[in-house]
């Protein structure tokens, strides 16, 4: 009796010894993409903002579908296009191609990048062609794209600072306005929905206006990094999250509660 007892309760001790022993383990690690860039608001925003951006807000909601967290990190850009080529960061947000040609992209851009030139208020420079750039002190950032030929002409005229000063940094923006509105630079270079929410927000609408816009209008994305292989995994899913969420309206949605609209 003892002995068909002992065969009887066997298998009740495997199953406690197994769910100890997954205790033990603890419970399995949700998959995890690391996104981050510098602060692009409305593009990407503050991480503890009810609206982190447009771009996060996509990513977030269209791969929660897949069962895969979003990590959204703020650094400074080169480091974030260092990191992410290294595979330290499974994507940068906003990127244009020229940006990082080795990252993998979706056929589908989430937004576009409308470069637009702004100078004080009241200064009479309009932007009239890459020609036109020779008669202002510019401002750009370390590591933009704005486009290949004005790409060009900065690399041609950073190194003098007469032409062309490049700033770094996450506050590398707000460093371009003060520097127009207090006449260190006569225009500064930047996506136009990113300068509107900035000068919105700074309640500086009266103190910088656009003085024209380059053509044509950049793509820009979620870059995936080329060093990691889950990429093309994740760059697939978030084609077929764009695709449907263009098609049921819900792309169109989010960029008006962000105040733009989808080109």
């Amino acid at each position: 009796m003892a002995v068909r007892d002992a065969r009887v309760h066997r298998p009740w001790r495997r199953l406690v010894l197994g769910l100890f022993a997954l205790l033990a383990i603890g419970p399995a690690r949700a998959e995890t993409l690391v996104i981050a860039g510098d602060i692009w608001c409305p593009i990407n925003c503050a991480p503890e903002s009810a609206k982190p951006g447009i771009f996060v807000e996509l990513a977030r909601d269209i791969f929660a579908e897949a069962g895969i967290q979003v990590e959204y990190r703020v650094i400074n850009w080169a480091r974030a296009i260092s990191d992410a080529r290294t595979g330290k960061l499974n994507a940068v947000i906003g990127a244009g191609i020229q940006d990082a040609p080795d990252f993998l992209y979706t056929p589908t851009a989430p937004g576009i990048s409308r470069m637009c030139f702004y100078v004080a208020q009241g200064a009479p420079w309009r932007y009239q062609g890459l020609g036109s750039l020779a008669q202002v002190r510019l401002g750009t950032i370390n590591s933009y794209s704005y486009g290949q030929e004005i790409d060009a002409y900065v690399r041609m005229h950073r190194a003098k600072g007469d032409r062309v000063q490049v700033v770094s940094g996450e506050q590398a923006l707000e460093m371009n306005v003060e520097k127009v509105r207090f006449g260190r630079l006569d225009a500064t270079v930047e996506n136009s929905w990113v300068m509107e929410n900035l000068l919105a927000r700074t309640r500086q609408q009266d103190r910088l206006q656009s003085a024209g816009c380059r053509a044509p209008d950049v793509p820009i994305y979620l870059a995936f990094s080329p060093a990691i292989e889950a990429s093309a995994r994740y760059n697939a899913l978030f084609e077929a999250g764009l695709q449907r969420y263009r098609a049921s309206g819900r792309l169109d949605a989010l960029m008006r509660s962000y105040g733009v609209t989808t080109p």
